[in-house]
């Protein structure tokens, strides 16, 4: 009772010291130093997304008859029937142009039941106009990176889609992303996600939220600027004569931040390159269902991203080759927020709770609860009002916003488990991307 009477005795006089000592005195003593880290970036997608809005509401100048064949290349690995569902929903594309639909099944002896699932859709895809079906079986497993590059030889399309095989789309997807290849400087398009099996529980609906959050919003505030941070392994688009001459995909895990560094690589020498996200371009996938399965695919993704920053890509990752705009931004949002700033948020923490008492470390967790909590109830007002494409059915994880602090703080917290675990244990090689004997002969 004493603690709880401390507790709410602290909090309205941290309330109240604003008025009485100051703003920025108040903010200098007790909001967390990380936030003056985050809330540029946020205001700055912010600015992004408002640019974006009042873009819209000027006619477009698009080339309707800009119609390039597209090569998707869908990589199969143990996806089953789930195969048919990405396979139709590129058959039924509103889009003129040719379709190429390319599926690799990676070790297809194995995953005979995925071949065969891909087999059956020639007679469905035979009978669409512009629609080309190409099942590629690859008898020996070499991981996804082998199936991409694989598609790569075979595609015919001017156009490139890296997909996975349990990604369905919405069928305007192709239109909109080709569309963004009428710009010549366009060579490499993001495309959105959703998840596919929202209501199926609590952790489905986090993550439903996150990826509206994080990916959508975020990407169309950061590309109004050309500084798109990530190229969706499950849902890029690409300029194949781009990726050719950048020699594909390379061998390792997290191919898909890999290639967007990659060409990143050439923004420094040619300025006018962009990556794009494209908002109209929907995919529909599946999120892990139990609170152990999203973690343990946090674990890989966390620690993909210090084997890509740190190990690989640390002597190319300078403003000579990605000029000064996109090397601060990946500097920024990537190498400090997803590998440093879990740390200091965990130091910070632990510093908290041993100089001060319960009631006062309450009471500040409280306040920062609340910073967090506008933060996050501004930018989803903004995603329903401004860039969703279903509001009526967005609207309704609202009441899931008041958890969001809690949900990133154990992802943070997980975050630095995982960049300690691909310190110590150089855990990207026992990734299931690729087997581990095509793993272990990367440089890295």
């Amino acid at each position: 009772m004493n603690t709880l009477a401390e507790m709410l005795q602290t909090l309205q006089m941290l309330l109240a010291s604003p008025f009485n000592h100051g703003l920025m005195t108040f903010a200098l003593k007790f909001i967390p130093y990380v936030i003056f880290f985050e809330l540029p970036v946020y205001l700055f997608i912010m600015l992004g997304i408002v640019r974006y809005w009042l873009r819209q509401h000027d006619p477009a100048a698009l080339n309707p008859h800009y119609t390039p064949k597209v090569s998707c290349l869908i990589t199969c690995y143990s996806e089953g029937d789930d195969v048919a569902l990405t396979i139709r929903s590129l058959a039924e594309q509103i889009y003129p142009g040719i379709i190429e639909i390319i599926p690799i099944v990676d070790g297809a002896i194995k995953n005979d039941h995925t071949y065969r699932a891909a087999l059956k859709m020639e007679e469905y895809v035979r009978r669409r106009p512009n629609r080309v079906l190409r099942v590629v079986p690859k008898w020996q497993r070499g991981g996804r990176v082998s199936s991409l590059n694989t598609g790569l030889t075979l595609a015919t399309g001017e156009i490139v889609m890296a997909l996975d095989g349990d990604t369905s789309f919405d069928n305007t997807m192709v239109r909109a992303a080709v569309a963004r290849f009428c710009d010549p400087d366009v060579v490499g398009v993001a495309g959105s996600l959703r998840v596919r099996n929202e209501s199926k529980n609590l952790v489905t609906r986090f993550q439903s939220l996150e990826y509206m959050l994080s990916i959508h919003a975020s990407k169309v505030g950061l590309s109004e600027f050309n500084v798109v941070n990530n190229i969706s392994g499950a849902f890029g688009i690409f300029r194949k004569s781009f990726i050719q001459q950048i020699g594909g995909w390379d061998a390792g895990t997290a191919e898909d931040l890999d290639i967007t560094m990659r060409i990143k690589n050439y923004f420094g020498r040619h300025s006018k390159l962009k990556i794009v996200f494209e908002p109209g371009a929907m995919g529909h996938t599946d999120g892990p269902d139990t609170w152990k399965g999203l973690f343990n695919q946090r674990l890989r993704w966390d620690g993909d991203l210090y084997y890509l920053y740190i190990r690989k890509h640390a002597m190319s990752f300078t403003p000579r080759l990605f000029g000064w705009k996109n090397f601060l931004m990946q500097l920024w949002t990537g190498v400090f927020f997803q590998l440093v700033m879990p740390f200091i948020i965990l130091f910070y923490s632990m510093v908290v709770f041993t100089l001060f008492s319960l009631g006062f470390l309450l009471a500040v967790w409280v306040l920062v609860y609340l910073v967090y909590l506008g933060i996050t109830s501004i930018f989803f007002l903004m995603y329903i009002g401004m860039l969703s494409e279903r509001p009526a059915k967005d609207i309704r994880l609202a009441w899931l916003i008041p958890l969001v602090p809690f949900y990133t703080f154990a992802l943070r917290m997980f975050n630095a488990l995982a960049t300690l675990k691909e310190m110590a244990m150089r855990s990207h090689l026992d990734s299931s991307m690729a087997p581990w004997w095509v793993l272990k002969r990367t440089k890295f």
